[in-house]
């Protein structure tokens, strides 16, 4: 939906009240929400890269290049994440007592130091008509609930007789981002605020709306997921709704896709293996709650540029190629988060292969097969013609992180302090000191581990601390490695946040690591119980070749006799096969079949 270029004042006073002007109004709404997202969706967000600073010449630039190169292979949302409504915001963080742009109703708007076609009351309405006139949808980021400034200064809820205190919640707030109360969906004026919000939305024709501090944890805000259905729906327009963050509660599971379009399924997922590897888990455990409309969401492709084009991607070649096999195979939404402006031809590769991007749009009957301790396939159909998509994954190390590999049994430390860890290892022969913490379950939180006194000692008897090198690689949560002084000339912590990989390089002539592991203090015990391993990498232990086959019989995929075998992302036919497939699949990576019976 396109608007006009020029807005006269009677315009811009209506759209400023969140109204939808005779003449202009959007296409009447389907009766079931589920129809306004038929498959999955795929596009574009601006928080990877831009983080709570994107401007609008930032969007319509990344808008630019996707109708351009990407609109022919699907790809067709443009979402502007967090804090558009921030004059002064910057990086990947969030500034307490902001001041917020915003009506005289309590609903925010864009700021217009950031978006100058905001100005006049006009909101995001120039920039959707911008990306309209591409053939693409424009989308926002929306916390939950009210603001506080409009709070602090209570202002009117409009078209009613109640005011921003009488409906804000101000102890079920955001732990991570200090704009916002809660909305009090008990009290009068409550519904009224949110549909004033989205009818604003609405009128500025935005296509989708990912709201963010709202599904998790999810019981806690249900009724005000009902709320913002129920907005959405009385504005008439098509809205898409995105519900972050994750994990939602899988015991919501049927509440959720009963109300929303997509779902996220995990925290905020960045580019590290162990968030990957974990995506498996997640994926299969929400597989059998996906249907048309309604789709559990792994989160975005932090492919490309990220981080204000201040580096590239982690992940390798083959951990990129995993990453996209698995969001198509498990049909996720593909939003992704690098930089459209700065694709390299790899990345560009990966969002433009027709026939990978079919698997995640249109396939069907999606399913985990097998996980064989990392060797992990997973099947669909294609319901054209009724052929069988295969993924095969190797997510396996080379160097096996578990506990038949560790040289002393792993120990599960939690808040006590008596339960601290002491580790004494012998490193001779080895190459590599891997150390390991991982959550023992799945619940929402952090653990912070904390490695006191970290140190090689040598073969003279020598001590020398482990934080004196660099690491090889750090992979923890939320980038959280790092080194941490103690005061009485105590030799370094080393301190993640689980879960956490952390590898260095073992000094020649040390022959032994020592440390203490624990949960760091009781603050750090967020996310339960850590079980630490100590892992010693050496040549018999670790695997060098290309990686491992991964047998698949056919009859477990219901094919008798010889089929016909395409790959997908080589777009090569690799002849017959009989019995079963016996593909060589990188550690970390992945590869995707298409089987025609013959």
């Amino acid at each position: 939906m396109t608007r006009p270029k020029s807005f006269p004042k009677f315009l811009a006073c209506t759209l400023a009240l969140g109204l939808l002007p005779v003449g202009m109004t959007a296409a009447p709404a389907a009766s079931d929400f589920h129809a306004w997202a038929p498959t999955p969706p795929m596009g574009w967000n601006s928080w990877d890269n831009f983080g709570t600073s994107v401007t609008e010449a930032q969007a319509k630039a990344q808008a630019d290049v996707m109708a351009r190169e990407l609109k022919s292979h699907g790809w067709q949302y443009v979402v502007v994440d967090i804090q558009w409504y921030e004059a002064g915001a910057q990086g990947h963080s969030y500034k307490e007592g902001a001041r917020l742009s915003m009506d005289g109703y309590g609903r925010l708007l864009p700021a217009v130091s950031r978006f100058p076609s905001a100005a006049g009351g006009r909101g995001f309405a120039p920039l959707a008509a911008y990306v309209h006139s591409l053939g693409l949808k424009f989308g926002i980021h929306l916390m939950r609930g009210i603001p506080r400034q409009a709070v602090e200064e209570n202002l009117p809820i409009l078209g009613t007789p109640y005011h921003a205190r009488d409906i804000a919640d101000r102890v079920h707030t955001c732990p991570w981002n200090p704009d916002m109360y809660g909305v009090d969906m008990a009290k009068p004026g409550a519904q009224a605020y949110y549909d004033s919000v989205f009818s604003l939305i609405a009128s500025w024709g935005v296509d989708f709306v990912k709201v963010d501090d709202l599904s998790r944890p999810y019981f806690q805000n249900i009724r005000e997921v009902e709320a913002i259905r129920k907005a959405i729906d009385r504005t008439g327009r098509p809205i898409v709704l995105s519900l972050s963050p994750g994990a939602t509660d899988i015991r919501a599971a049927e509440h959720v896709r009963a109300h929303a379009n997509m779902w996220r399924i995990s925290d905020d997922f960045w580019d590290r293996w162990l968030t990957l590897r974990d995506q498996f888990r997640r994926l299969s455990l929400w597989n059998r709650w996906r249907e048309p409309g309604a789709w559990p969401d792994a989160d975005m492709l932090p492919l490309g540029r990220l981080m204000m084009d201040s580096r590239t991607s982690r992940f390798t070649p083959d951990e990129q190629v995993t990453l996209m096999t698995l969001w198509s195979i498990a049909r996720s939404p593909l939003i992704f988060g690098g930089d459209l402006t700065q694709l390299d031809p790899f990345t560009r590769s990966l969002l433009t292969n027709d026939e990978v991007l079919a698997v995640d749009q249109h396939s069907a009957d999606n399913g985990p097969l097998f996980d064989h301790e990392g060797l992990i396939a997973w099947t669909a159909k294609d319901p054209a013609d009724g052929s069988t998509y295969l993924a095969v994954f190797n997510a396996r190390d080379r160097l096996a992180l578990t506990e038949a590999n560790t040289r002393q049994p792993p120990a599960v430390v939690t808040a006590d302090p008596a339960t601290a860890a002491k580790i004494d290892v012998d490193l001779r022969g080895g190459a590599t000191l891997v150390l390991v913490a991982r959550p023992v379950a799945d619940r929402d939180g952090f653990s912070q581990v904390v490695w006191r006194a970290p140190r090689f000692v040598f073969a003279d008897g020598s001590v020398r601390s482990v934080t004196e090198r660099p690491w090889l690689s750090a992979d923890a949560q939320w980038d959280s490695a790092t080194i941490r002084k103690e005061a009485g000339g105590a030799l370094p912590s080393l301190v993640a946040q689980a879960a956490a990989v952390i590898d260095y390089a073992i000094p020649s002539g040390a022959v032994r690591f020592e440390a203490t592991a624990a949960i760091d203090g009781a603050k750090g015990a967020g996310g339960g119980p850590v079980r630490i391993l100590t892992v010693v990498g050496a040549p018999q232990n670790t695997d060098s070749g290309p990686g491992l086959t991964v047998n698949v019989p056919l009859s477990d995929l219901g094919l008798q006799g010889p089929v016909k075998v395409h790959d997908l992302w080589t777009h090569k036919d690799l002849g017959e096969a009989s019995g079963e497939l016996t593909p060589l699949v990188p550690f970390h990576g992945a590869r995707l079949f298409r089987l025609t019976r013959q």
